[in-house]
């Protein structure tokens, strides 16, 4: 009888002391891997891998497992149908990616219904996490760095009047907005805006128009990709620059994934960003380093975003154990913070998106490199469209 009971004893205590059972958590990564902007997604899936290489598939005891699916560009239609299956019949308990607007808004009502967390590694549209409070964007907002552009422009940029050209829809509204915004707020007058297609856009008819009016300067918003390139050359090729035609693109304009493909017209280009491959820090050089002896191109900010948001998926699966829940997902993501690449970031509490430095560059060959040279820093910015709606 004491033996038994000795023995008894013996098992309870190990059933108490044993290991929580690892867990293999999923994560359905939806990105752009087809069409015009395929370069996009690759580009995403390429720092996805890198981090794995680097961190290892799994955290805390837990796998990671990340299903990979293609939204095939901006087509809400698919990618909702994809984070449907990848929730409903994969499994997925975190959903990342989502290169697009129109996507990440497609896919906000299966996040609510489901309570699956999203991590938006790139779509920028400023009003995209009100819409489902199981969204977070480890990316940036289009306020963020057009805004603070604008104001730079009128300012530190010496521009009086601008004429803002702007793809036709949700983010392009966005940065056209923001740049107004920031520019007249500094004193700046802006004399028109130019909206273009989305898809397969011919740039010279808008260009020529631009022309004619003859502004001091032009902002410019494209996405990533191939348009942005098309458009700088464009410009070129009409003479605008000749005509003392200033161009103040985004930043996909002068991206480390296209920015060779620009050659010498890239030089002395300025943009507003939230990432560099030349920017200055420990962190950055290593990433930078790997990445180019992974991939022997610089990475850019489509990389930076994916390889933070897998950061903050590794930092929450070990925060909650491996146990996706998702109220309790969303909380262990507000507030999170990071030393990212393109230096401290972290998540805003109350709107879930990034807190980051934005920084003004200007394209300079480096070390034989076309490199975007930091020489302006303005710290731990905060979308400014949000904050003006608390």
């Amino acid at each position: 009888m004491r033996l038994r009971h000795l023995l008894a004893i013996a098992a309870t205590i190990a059933i108490v002391a044993a290991p929580a059972a690892a867990e293999t958590v999923k994560v359905g990564f939806i990105s752009t891997f087809s069409g015009p902007f395929a370069s996009l997604g690759i580009t995403q899936d390429n720092a996805v891998k890198l981090f794995v290489a680097k961190n290892g598939d799994s955290v805390g005891g837990h796998k990671i497992e990340i299903i990979r699916r293609d939204e095939t560009g901006p087509n809400p239609d698919v990618a909702k149908r994809l984070v449907q299956e990848l929730i409903t019949r994969d499994g997925a308990k975190i959903i990342a990616g989502l290169v697009f607007t129109p996507n990440a808004l497609a896919v906000a009502p299966l996040a609510t219904e489901s309570k699956t967390p999203v991590v938006i590694m790139n779509a920028a549209t400023a009003m995209i996490t009100t819409r489902s409070p199981y969204l977070t964007r480890v990316s940036l907002t289009l306020p963020q760095t057009t805004e603070i552009f604008g104001r730079w422009a009128a300012t530190k940029g010496g521009m009086k009047q601008a004429l803002t050209s702007v793809s036709d829809y949700g983010p392009g509204h966005d940065a056209e907005a923001a740049f107004k915004q920031g520019f007249t707020d500094a004193g700046g007058t802006l004399v028109g805006s130019v909206r273009m297609p989305l898809a397969n856009p011919d740039f010279v008819p808008f260009l020529q128009r631009i022309l004619d009016q003859k502004p001091e300067g032009i902002y410019a918003f494209l996405p990533g990709g191939t348009q942005p390139t098309a458009y700088v050359k464009a410009f070129n090729e009409l003479g605008l620059g000749r005509a003392g035609i200033r161009l103040m693109p985004s930043a996909e304009a002068t991206n480390e994934s296209q920015i060779d493909n620009l050659g010498d017209l890239a030089v002395g280009l300025i943009t507003a960003t939230h990432y560099s491959a030349g920017y200055q820090s420990a962190k950055n050089r290593e990433f930078v380093a790997a990445y180019r002896a992974a991939y022997n191109i610089d990475p850019d900010f489509f990389a930076v975003g994916a390889w933070d948001g897998m950061q903050l998926i590794y930092d929450t699966v070990r925060k909650l154990d491996g146990k996706i829940d998702g109220d309790k997902a969303m909380e262990a993501i507000k507030g999170w913070s990071s030393e990212s690449p393109r230096g401290p970031i972290s998540i805003d509490p109350v709107t879930r998106d990034i807190v980051q430095n934005i920084y003004i560059c200007k394209v300079e060959r480096v070390n034989g490199r076309l490199t975007n040279v930091v020489f302006e820093t303005y710290p731990a910015v905060k979308d400014p469209w949000k904050e003006r709606n608390k």
